[in-house]
């Protein structure tokens, strides 16, 4: 029987990779027992604090296989300046921790915020149309300019995926590429040098999977669930009847995200995913960045040269009402996850009340994810 891991991270690394503990299980040992460190010290007893443990989990997590392994990824993590960011971390992405399924560590390169006031995923086909990278182009860039603080995700594949992430760059927009294999490559190949940039424009890349990691064809499934859980809303500009992208809208709609898609012509095979999307209702119509702004109810941000002025009688929302009165209660602020659990309401929407309340001069932003009420 191995000892307890000190380290919770090598823990949290060691109960990841163990053979039949899934992510919904692990999730569920961790928060009942508090921290993985704690799963491990008091494995002997997990049948009688969790039901439905079995006897073979016992033994799976006697194997000294997964610690190893645990081991030689936090060294990899340090000699790569990678961050591994657990569920409890504040720079995790909020709203991906809202998932049920929602990974216990995110291995990432790069400086974004993945908590950025406004997160927007866009996919699409790998074997995009010219109009559908102009269509990608022009949204992203018209975007980008009424949100300054946007934040691009997409999967850094071929076609939609990485027309984004080139959009955004030229753009000056961050944006992180969700992949489906670990850190210790770039796949494809082909687009190496596009996630260089974009680990030094401000942006980035993420995983859930260990350095060693194959690109195996069921990671990419399980990767279009991270593009949708961390965003706000997910874009398909285009999509063929089957595909990655419908895979990314059908998490969207099961995580409570908005879904948007471009509508093509009846006779494009590459317009069909995003003209079925529409029919269904899974989908909203939008035929540009200002339709999308509209319909998130989010505000272009004001010109440099017109100062935001607090207004003498403000009308609130009850929701707003909830934020202001925590915020008023912590004079040095609070991390928009914590608020987020304080006024439960979810991050996707908080973010769009905070926004709203800065603009009626009553909060203001202290960097990162923190926020202040304006006294």
């Amino acid at each position: 029987m191995i000892s307890p891991p000190a380290d919770e991270l090598q823990a949290l690394l060691a109960l990841t990779c163990t053979p039949r503990v899934g992510r919904l299980l692990a999730r569920r040992l961790v928060e009942t027992l508090g921290t993985a460190s704690a799963v491990y010290a008091h494995r002997a007893e997990l049948p009688d604090i969790v039901p439905g443990v079995r006897p073979s989990l016992l033994q799976a997590l006697d194997s000294p296989d997964a610690w190893q392994r645990a081991q030689a990824e936090a060294d990899f993590i340090s000699r790569h300046q990678i961050r591994a960011l657990t569920l409890h971390d504040a720079a995790y992405p909020s709203r991906l921790r809202e998932c049920d399924d929602a990974p216990l560590v995110l291995y990432t390169l790069g400086t974004a915020n993945l908590n950025a006031a406004h997160v927007v995923g866009i996919v699409g086909t790998r074997k995009a149309t010219e109009r559908g990278r102009d269509l990608c182009t022009a949204f992203v860039r018209d975007l980008a300019a009424a949100l300054p603080d946007v934040l691009i995700v997409s999967g850094l594949a071929y076609g939609i995926d990485v027309a984004s992430h080139r959009a955004s760059l030229s753009s000056h927009a961050s944006t992180v590429g969700v992949l489906a294999h670990g850190l210790d490559r770039i796949y494809p190949s082909a687009h190496r040098s596009v996630a260089a940039q974009m680990t030094a424009q401000g942006g980035g890349l993420v995983t859930e999977y260990m350095s060693q990691s194959e690109p195996e064809r069921q990671n990419f499934v399980q990767r279009n669930r991270i593009i949708a859980g961390m965003s706000d809303a997910v874009v398909v500009v285009e999509s063929a009847a089957k595909g990655g992208a419908l895979i990314t809208a059908d998490y969207a709609q099961g995580y409570n995200r908005d879904c948007f898609a471009f509508p093509g012509r009846v006779d494009d095979p590459y317009s069909c995913g995003c003209n079925n999307l529409i029919r269904s209702n899974a989908a909203a119509l939008i035929t540009s960045a200002a339709d999308f702004l509209k319909a998130m109810d989010w505000a272009p941000l004001p010109d440099a040269g017109k100062p935001v002025q607090r207004q003498i009688f403000v009308e609130l929302s009850p929701d707003e009402e909830r934020i202001l009165a925590c915020l008023c209660e912590a004079d040095d602020g609070l991390p928009m996850d914590m608020l987020s659990m304080d006024t439960d309401i979810p991050a996707g929407r908080l973010g769009t009340l905070l926004f709203q309340l800065e603009m009626k001069g009553l909060v203001r932003t202290l960097g990162g994810t923190r926020y202040q009420a304006i006294r």
